[in-house]
């Protein structure tokens, strides 16, 4: 513990914000760092804790809170406070492979847990964190770290999200040869294509790739396996094959689907046709990306969003930049408290208010919060060319457990275009179709370590690490929950469900030591 005061020295200072009405003129990140000076005393905040909640990934009430990676917060904070950058990120990446991702786009259940925040504002991990990274880049203490000895071993990865890469990463450095399938024209899966570019800069991933490149990794990209490449080729080219293809079917509303009305689209593939959009523009200002075009575009419409997660956030802040006209964001669920309720107490995650840079964004333009809590959409209306114009809304609450519509509460809303940002419903059909996967009733993986020789389920006692990384058999023996086939693995959110970037990360690296197990006999991962 570096300065044993420091929690009572120090306020809790976050990075600063480009004013929303400036930020809106552009995709860039708007987030302006502190200067080294003030991030140490931020990093003197941190207590030490003898229990250190936030690097637990502790399940409470249902939810989890602390690092799921469980990082060594306490310990590179302590060398961050003292000045030992190349230290406190050696301490860092030991546990977290990518944390220029992170640093940017992980919600913190960190902080959530931190003993500073029971009473006061906790430290903050978060910024820490991407400050320690991009230091690390820019001082050199990031360097190609290439296997002295190869295994011999080939390993296809097919899936270049965050956990595909954590998959790869480790196992590269473990010295197999491993080669990563990506349908897409760039790597980074959700990261490239679902996460905007002012949330994350995609100059970021391209200097990821270019690291694991240099250090042995191969990424053949624009090549759909279940498609364009056949899967038993696949299975028969490498020693083992990793699927890590994201949970990206996504849920359909009951009252449009995006293709047969016109202006309804799912919200990733609004979001990625921007991006797409925007990485051929002359740069990330919003008069760039009209002239580029070929994308959907919001301006000067009506916009209703359905869907009150991040993805809905950016958004609302994607079409804001385009220049909408208005924008809604409808969310089924009650409005949150803004305070702790007594029934959530730390260091459970807070169920509370969270008012997001999109919510800013459209407070800043229209006035008022673009949310309307406990609504959905129960019809549209189409003009002569089958495109959309009007919704009508509804009120909806939940009633013996089911959601149910209040009489009497429809409205009618203007829109030309309608996002669907509410969620996915597991791996999408051809690729478990293309490799023989067996599903849960969630659309995830089921392994093949938990299935009799018949493929019916078999019956486990469940007791899983912080991790979710084992599980215990009848007879308490830990069977591998990544294994989906003989020399078959899946991770990510194709196993887990729709989840966080921290939490693909770490079911990456889980899988990639069962896979080394696999190769090898034994691991040191």
């Amino acid at each position: 513990m570096g300065k044993e005061t420091g929690f009572l020295e120090f306020s809790r200072m976050n990075n600063g914000d480009v004013a929303p009405l400036e930020r809106i003129q552009n995709f860039e990140e708007f987030h302006t760092p502190l200067v080294p000076e003030d991030r140490r005393k931020q990093a003197a905040r941190c207590m030490n804790c003898g229990v250190p909640f936030c690097q637990s990934a502790m399940n409470l009430s249902g939810m989890v809170v602390g690092c799921p990676l469980h990082n060594l917060i306490p310990e590179w904070n302590d060398e961050l406070y003292k000045g030992h950058d190349e230290h406190a990120f050696n301490r860092l990446h030991k546990t977290s492979n990518f944390p220029e991702f992170t640093g940017r786009v992980c919600p913190a259940l960190c902080e959530k847990a931190c003993m500073c925040g029971q009473y006061g504002d906790s430290v903050t991990v978060h910024d820490n964190e991407l400050f320690l990274v991009e230091r690390a880049y820019e001082k050199g203490y990031i360097k190609p770290v290439i296997p002295k000895v190869r295994s011999g071993k080939t390993v296809a990865v097919v899936g270049s999200g965050p956990s595909g890469l954590a998959v790869a990463d480790e196992l590269n450095h473990r010295g197999h040869s491993v080669t990563v399938f990506e349908r897409e024209d760039e790597i980074g899966g959700l990261l490239m294509y679902g996460i905007p570019n002012m949330k994350l800069d995609k100059s970021v991933i391209k200097r990821r790739r270019k690291l694991m490149e240099e250090e042995g990794v191969k990424f053949v990209t624009g090549v759909d396996v279940g498609r364009d490449k056949d899967s038993r080729e696949i299975l028969d080219g490498f020693d083992a094959v990793v699927l890590c293809c994201g949970s990206k079917k996504p849920r359909p509303l009951a009252a449009a689907e995006p293709g047969k009305v016109g202006g309804v689209y799912y919200a990733v593939d609004f979001l990625t046709q921007n991006t797409k959009a925007l990485m051929k523009a002359s740069d990330r200002s919003a008069s760039a990306l009209k002239k580029v075009g070929g994308y959907i575009d919001a301006a000067g419409k009506n916009v209703v969003i359905v869907g009150g997660g991040d993805t809905g956030n950016d958004c609302i802040g994607t079409v804001i930049r385009q220049g909408a006209k208005s924008v809604t964001a409808l969310e089924m669920m009650p409005k949150p408290p803004v305070d702790r309720a007594p029934s959530n107490p730390w260091p459970e995650w807070p169920k509370t208010l969270k008012t997001d840079y999109g919510h800013e964004e459209a407070i800043a333009v229209f006035g008022s919060d673009p949310r309307v809590f406990e609504t959905t959409v129960k019809s549209v209306t189409i003009d002569k060319k089958g495109n959309l114009k009007e919704i009508e809304t509804v009120k909806v609450a939940f009633k013996d457990g089911k959601l149910t519509e209040v009489p009497g509460s429809e409205k009618k809303l203007k829109c030309e275009l309608l996002l669907i940002a509410a969620g996915f419903i597991g791996c999408e059909d051809y690729t478990a179709g293309a490799f023989n996967l067996k599903l849960t009733g969630r659309g995830t993986v089921e392994p093949m370590e938990t299935r009799h020789g018949d493929g019916s389920s078999v019956s486990l006692r469940t007791t899983r690490h912080g991790d979710g990384s084992v599980v215990s058999s009848q007879h308490g023996k830990p069977v591998s929950i990544y294994r989906a086939g003989q020399k078959l693995f899946s991770a990510g959110d194709m196993r887990r469900g729709q989840s966080l970037v921290v939490w693909a990360i770490a079911e990456g690296r889980a899988c990639a030591k069962e896979v080394d197990e696999f190769l090898m006999g034994y691991s040191n991962l």
